[in-house]
């Protein structure tokens, strides 16, 4: 697997956008189709030169329930099964949405095809996998009912108020505003009017390359995606820490994945099915993970920490440079083959810092706790569990969710990851991997049956060109969206580790 760590001033191509008519769908809602397009182009002198920036019109995904968020408690006999499905599912809508998107041209002409060719197929392999889990559940405790409910999906509009083109009005808008509610076209015709008499985008050229001459590939970000960091206000707040707070910190020293550890697993919540993030992730650390590593397989590996009591897990989705440059994994899972296009990069910096809490001391982490920080399906999924913050080095007092920083000459790009630093004092794992863990409340204490762990603070740098041109791995269905980052941690300390780790914070020290 490649990793570059771009210093030359590559720019992001023009890229084109393919508009279609609103596909107004039974049952689906109304969704105006947009797959955005990227390409490069050979280096510049500025991020801006040879870039043409165009109208952009909404983009269309498919949005469906997600399921782990509303089934019970899981048993443990049937957590394995019920995970395959989970993992399933994401796959059935993978694959529904490069249906869609391979035919999205005949699907604008001919809105019933979206619905016979893809939403009613969805719901069926859906309807199947939510009986599956239903059936495992059942054979250990309740069976839960109302799941099929969720088995329906449906084609959706992009929220982003930036796509609107200059003659379009707001109150006219397709997708019926940010609840994505079914509303009514405006062009009468059936036809976007970003669109020319043979149905071709105008930024495009008769073979379907763009204006430059490269193939169209990829499905996002957009240009609204980006804010240039300087014009954001400073927004960062940290609640005041008390007489008692924790100060310390202990730092670990993992790398920044130069070995080049990669894989679409996902070992938390599609463990042991291959490909189950369908995007790439960087590995520090732990390097025996992959879907089917088994806590004896993580105590048992070798680690990139130069602690050797830290055999922790910690990976996220890799960036990509989108300058037109095919990675080795283009024809791969997790790689092109999920529409995850361009040169992975690898990190200038990876900082993994554990601190305290600012009410009061931290009580030791499990061994093998899993800590899911952010939603990968945050675009479809809405922000209650999104917890993206991107920044540049030199204004990190201002913080992004949803947008990705425009950097200025000098300053690299900055992802990072607070982690949940509450836990419930019983489990390392949850059936949605979630509520065994959770965050501090506004004034930093632990919700009331939650003890203080260390925080997992990650901090990730990137040397990339200034401007648009860089992207997250995501579900092909959540176009590449700032809003979908996220990172995944496994403890893997030793105790005498930990015990460290604890009074070092607790005693205000700085430890390494």
């Amino acid at each position: 697997m490649g990793r570059t760590s771009r210093k030359k001033r590559s720019t992001l191509a023009n890229r084109a956008i393919i508009a279609s008519a609103a596909l107004i769908l039974g049952g689906g809602g109304l969704a105006a189709v947009n797959v955005y397009a990227s390409a490069g182009e050979g280096s510049s002198s500025g991020p801006a030169r040879g870039r043409t920036w165009q109208p952009v019109r909404q983009a269309s995904t498919i949005d469906c329930p997600e399921v782990v968020n509303e089934i019970p408690e899981v048993p443990d006999p049937a957590r394995a099964e019920v995970d395959r499905e989970l993992a399933a599912m994401d796959t059935q809508i993978t694959d529904a949405y490069r249906e869609f998107a391979d035919r999205r041209d005949r699907m604008a002409r001919d809105p019933q095809l979206a619905q016979n060719a893809v939403l009613d197929p969805l719901k069926a392999r859906r309807t199947a996998s939510i009986d599956r889990i239903a059936t495992a559940i059942g054979r250990s405790a309740r069976r839960p009912e109302g799941l099929g409910s969720l088995a329906p999906c449906s084609l959706r509009a992009d929220d982003e108020a930036e796509g609107r083109g200059p003659s379009e009005d707001p109150s006219e808008d397709p997708s019926g505003g940010p609840s994505g509610d079914p509303g009514q076209d405006d062009g009468g015709d059936g036809q976007d009017q970003g669109q020319d008499a043979g149905g071709e985008d105008q930024g495009q050229d008769q073979d379907g390359q763009d204006q430059d001459g490269q193939e169209q590939v990829g499905n996002g970000p957009e240009d609204s995606d980006f804010v240039d960091i300087q014009s954001v206000q400073p927004n960062v707040d940290k609640p005041a820490r008390l007489r008692g707070a924790s100060r310390g910190t202990f730092t670990t020293e993992c790398g920044r994945n130069q070995n080049g550890k990669f894989n679409p697993d996902n070992v938390i919540a599609a463990p042991g099915v291959g490909n189950g993030a369908h995007h790439m992730h960087d590995y520090v650390g732990n390097q025996a993970t992959d879907a089917f590593s088994g806590d004896d397989d993580l105590a048992a590996g070798d680690t990139t920490c130069r602690n050797q009591g830290d055999r922790s897990t910690y990976y996220w989705p890799v960036l990509r440079l989108q300058n037109g440059e095919a990675e080795n994994d283009a024809d791969a899972d997790g790689g092109g083959k999920d529409q995850n296009i361009g040169e992975i990069q690898t990190p200038s910096q990876v900082t993994l810092k554990f601190v305290g809490n600012p009410t009061g001391k931290v009580t030791a982490m499990p061994r093998f706790l899993r800590i899911i920080t952010g939603d990968a399906k945050a675009l479809t999924n809405g922000d209650a569990n999104a917890n993206a913050s991107w920044s540049c080095t030199g204004f990190e007092d201002r913080q992004l969710e949803d947008k990705y920083p425009i950097c200025p000459e000098g300053s690299q790009v900055v992802r990072s990851f607070a982690f949940q630093s509450c836990w419930d004092g019983r489990n390392t794992d949850s059936a949605n991997h979630r509520t065994h863990v959770a965050f501090a409340q506004d004034d930093g204490r632990c919700p009331n049956g939650f003890r203080a762990i260390p925080q997992l603070v990650q901090r990730i740098v990137y040397d990339v060109p200034p401007g648009p041109g860089f992207a997250v791995d995501s579900f092909p269905e959540q176009l590449h969206k700032p809003v979908t980052d996220h990172g995944d941690f496994i403890n893997v300390f030793d105790a005498k580790l930990m015990r460290r780790v604890v009074s070092c914070i607790n005693d205000g020290r700085k430890c390494r």
